[in-house]
């Protein structure tokens, strides 16, 4: 049994990344990918001993890294910004065998992305002077301080891109880092550390600890030295890990997911639309953000069901390795049948198959892009996250039931709006209930802006400014105005 995993031809450690040296663990547990079923490797099986140690290591890191401030640390974080673009191909070799995610996409789009999160958050920290309220009496200095150590545990169907999105502030932020990576697909993650490390990143600050949800995750969750938990992933992980960082009452975040509607009004560009709403295939619809439930006001419904049926039929179903390919497997035999769950009871309780509606023969964990019409609030599949290549068709008259049939589910991550009218867009994104509104596109994300859901789609927001609220400790220093003396005591202070 080997610690070294050979991937696509790249070398991958299995073991844990803890205080700056490789653990393994006596239990391990098994990788395979979905492109083939082909065993990749044999990871280490964290356990409470391991999150233990990791949680230890990152706190004793903690005081010197919070002590180099915003500009001390950029240069690290930059360097480890540049490793992650010097091994562009390595990763998205990786991450595309590991999880079947889309290469051309890993390629042009996400590994670059990873790089950026770091990157962007690094020289962010460097501008967010300390803001200064003036009060009647006093001047209210605001300062965003280290808070310790951040537990950040992340999903399998964007491994690295999420992590480097919590790993980027966090750093930044002068945290030290528990990495957990998803059991289905973390082999990117256990090469960030290897990344990290050549950038001169100090032992401790970034650990990644390799395991099962429920028990490294559970057990790292539950650790009472955690200063932050930040997870994104389903609602019922969420529900237990929020139990056991209330215990000790540490600040969670999480981004739990969508069913969002794709509202499209007949004055909108119905070619545009379509193409869009066949994207929400891409990666098998192994997506939080995806529009799943398709809203068409009713005169448009049948050219646009047309346009969106010959879109969507452009789009090559196959080895995501392959450039060509648009949609590929799903990540698990497990989320093969739970696709193929709700779309059987879907069709068992009255839905209709517009297109689609089965496995797909390209291979086992392949699913065909389906769209479904006939299912209605209160019906599982209009309600809840499939999380693959299926969507809902419904139509409305007017605006006031678009709204309504929007905000039907209790979840509120996304919603995609497609209309030609200005003033319209502004009254449905007012009115529908999500953490994201895009008008007349999709997935455009700005690390500037605040990310995250309402509803059982998340607590908090991350991105920009936002990321440090949760990640700092945020200090008011009250300074009675004039207590110096004259020309003393006005200076701004840095995060």
């Amino acid at each position: 049994m080997t610690d070294c995993a050979r991937i696509a031809g790249v070398g991958v450690d299995t073991r844990h990344w803890i205080g700056g040296e490789r653990i393994a663990s006596s239990g391990r547990f098994p990788v395979f990918s979905p492109i083939d079923g082909e065993p990749l490797a044999e990871v280490s099986a964290g356990s409470g001993r391991e999150a233990d140690a990791a949680v230890r290591a990152a706190g004793e890191a903690f005081p010197r890294w919070a002590a180099l401030g915003p500009a001390g640390r950029r240069p690290i974080l930059e360097q480890l910004a540049n490793g992650i673009l010097a091994r562009i191909d390595e990763l998205s070799a990786v991450e595309t065998r590991d999880n079947g995610s889309l290469l051309i996409g890993n390629r042009k789009n996400v590994m670059a992305r990873c790089a950026h999160n770091v990157a962007f958050f690094a020289e962010l920290a460097c501008r967010m002077e300390g803001e200064v309220i003036a009060g009647d009496t006093v001047d209210n200095h605001v300062r965003y301080e280290p808070s310790g150590v951040a537990a950040l545990i992340t999903p399998w169907n964007a491994p690295l891109m999420l992590s480097t999105w919590k790993v980027g502030p966090a750093l930044a932020a002068g945290n030290t880092v528990v990495l957990k990576p998803p059991e289905w697909a973390p082999l990117t993650c256990s090469m960030l550390a290897d990344v990290a490390a050549e950038a001169g990143l100090p032992a401790g600050v970034l650990n990644v600890l390799q395991g099962t949800g429920g028990e490294a995750g559970a057990a790292l969750a539950a650790h009472p030295d955690l200063a932050r938990i930040s997870f994104t992933g389903s609602v019922p992980t969420a529900r237990r890990i929020g139990r056991s960082a209330a215990e000790s009452l540490i600040p969670v975040s999480f981004e739990l997911g969508g069913k969002s509607p794709f509202i499209v009004f007949a004055d909108a560009d119905l070619d545009a639309a379509a193409r869009t709403i066949a994207r929400q295939y891409v990666n098998a619809g192994q997506v939080c953000l995806a529009g799943t439930r398709i809203l068409v006001e009713a005169k448009a419904a049948e050219p646009l069901l047309a346009k969106v049926r010959a879109e969507t039929g452009t789009l090559p179903v196959g080895d995501p390795r392959d450039l060509a390919t648009r949609i590929g497997p799903l990540i698990h035999p497990r989320q093969h049948e739970r696709v193929r769950g709700y779309v059987e009871r879907a069709l068992a309780h009255g839905a209709r198959v517009l297109f689609g509606g089965g496995p797909h023969p390209f291979g086992d964990l392949y699913y065909q892009p389906t769209l479904l019409e006939g299912a209605a609030p209160g019906d599982e599949i209009f309600d809840e996250e499939v999380f693959g290549p299926v969507l809902t068709w419904n139509t409305f008259g007017d605006e006031d039931e678009a709204v309504t049939l929007a905000n039907a589910t209790r979840y509120g991550l996304a919603a995609m709006v497609y209309t030609g009218d200005p003033a319209r867009a502004e009254r449905i994104a007012a009115a529908v209930v999500a953490g994201t509104v895009w008008v007349n596109c999709y997935f455009v994300r700005d690390l500037a802006a605040p990310f995250g859901g309402a509803g059982i789609s998340g607590i908090g927001r991350e991105g920009g400014r936002w990321s440090f609220d949760f990640f700092c400790d945020v200090k008011n220093v009250a300074v009675r105005r004039g207590s110096f003396g004259a020309g003393q005591g006005g200076g701004q202070s840095r995060g």
